[in-house]
């Protein structure tokens, strides 16, 4: 017995053990809930294949309602907030995946449903997983940063395209470059654009024109495909190529929902081929235009600033000095001679008062003189008064002495000298020589 079978024999008795109660009567809802429960409690968490129909994506909750079928049935399923992965996968109808979830009854409708958790493409989650690996990494590197991101040429004179020349690209592209501008420079580097190491190539392409200067904006593009097909678009060495350019690079990778690594690292994302031809670019019409109004402006501002100068000049024209210019120079003159009456004056007024201090000044200075004079002989007696007391020599002068041993140092006690010892003392005039007994 497989475990489906098991599954639905579990399912068959639980209903048949609540018809079996003859004192019981189930609602609608109570039989719902009932199977859901029965389904909850048979259904672990489990892995389903199918092919993608029926899909409906609500933008303001980010659910995801789809259908998932095969050859011979299909589920109704919902992927709860998904939408960004969603998109990310690149999942649309008729896409193989491989859900991970459980199974539920919707028990207001009364069908049952399978509420996705994990989603991926079938046979593409070890890509999906390296892709979001790789632009995690390379996003911590600051690689997607828009600061570091180069501005586009206004009017480039000459385009490098890396692309292969067999793709459907260059077709779409030298269309939309040749209608818009035909006399445009263009280099064309010839690379395969799929298949392994063809990343290494468009690397190459790139640093070529970066190192070469040859061109001043790099378009790298292809036409659409599956994620296998656009995979080189993926590749590290690619995506750090592009980083190191020094020439702006334009990204046109496959259609507008493919979004490859090298979209986010590249300067530009251009949806498609063509419009990056738009991007690059401008028509000559578009230009013309700008040309035209650029000349008006200048026009416009040449007349303003002529208008400004004649109607200074006029102002300047009626002004007092162009119409009397003596009237202003016998005024300035008046002014000038009433300014040295005045300073005049005013220096005569300054010298007598300086004068006047000078001579005060002289009349105090005798005075002061003589105080400061009396002061200062006041405080040298007092300082000499003070001298004269700390002098030994006076203390000599009424009868004493100074007795010194032999080593002439001053003795204090009589046990300080033995018999027999030779002393000297110092009186107020003279010194003599002593021998003790």
């Amino acid at each position: 017995m497989t475990f489906l079978d098991g599954v639905y024999i579990c399912i068959f008795a639980s209903i048949t053990a609540m018809s079996n109660s003859p004192e019981k009567i189930f609602s609608v809802s109570e039989l719902n809930s009932a199977v859901r429960a029965v389904l909850l409690r048979s259904f672990g968490e489990l892995w389903l294949s199918g092919e993608i129909c029926n899909v409906t994506v609500k933008q303001d909750s980010g659910h995801v309602y789809l259908s998932l079928k095969d050859a011979n049935a299909q589920v109704q399923a919902v992927f709860w907030r998904g939408s960004l992965q969603f998109r990310a996968l690149q999942l649309q109808v008729g896409s193989q995946v491989e859900a991970c979830g459980r199974v539920e009854l919707y028990e207001r409708g009364g069908s049952y449903q399978f509420n996705i958790s994990k989603l991926q493409p079938l046979g593409l989650g070890e890509l999906f997983q390296r892709f979001e690996a790789l632009k995690e990494r390379l996003r911590s590197e600051g690689l997607f940063d828009l600061a570091r991101k180069k501005p586009l040429p206004a009017l480039p004179r000459c385009i490098g395209l890396v692309t292969s020349l067999e793709g459907a690209a260059i077709k779409d592209f030298m269309q939309i470059l040749h209608r818009r501008h035909p006399n445009i420079h263009l280099r064309i580097i010839n690379s395969p654009v799929q298949g392994a190491g063809a990343a290494g190539w468009l690397a190459a392409a790139l640093q070529y024109f970066s190192q070469s200067k040859a061109c001043d904006v790099i378009v790298l593009t292809r036409g659409g495909g599956s994620m296998e097909d656009l995979w080189e678009f993926n590749e590290e060495v690619l995506a750090r190529a592009i980083a190191a350019s020094e020439v702006p690079v334009i990204s046109a990778v496959g259609h507008e929902r493919d979004y490859t690594i090298s979209d986010e690292v590249a300067d530009f994302r251009a949806p498609t081929p063509s419009a990056a031809a738009e991007l690059v670019i401008k028509g000559q019409e578009e230009l013309r235009e700008r040309l035209f109004n650029a000349a008006k402006r200048l026009q416009s501002a040449a007349a303003n600033r002529l208008g400004q100068a004649r109607l200074r000049w006029q102002n300047a024209e009626r002004s007092a000095f162009f119409q009397k210019p003596e009237h202003l120079t016998n005024l300035l003159s008046q002014r000038l001679d009433l300014a040295g009456i005045r300073l005049e004056r005013v220096l005569r007024q300054v010298a007598g008062q300086t004068r006047q201090r000078l001579a005060n000044a002289n009349l105090r200075l005798p005075t002061q003189l003589r105080q400061q004079a009396a002061l200062r002989r006041a405080k040298l007696e007092r300082l000499q008064s003070a001298l004269q007391a700390m002098n030994p020599k006076k203390v000599l002068a009424r009868g004493y002495s100074i007795i010194l041993d032999q080593n002439n140092q001053a003795l204090l006690k009589a046990e300080q000298v033995a018999k027999g010892d030779k002393l000297k003392a110092i009186l107020a005039e003279g010194e003599l020589k002593l021998q003790v007994e």
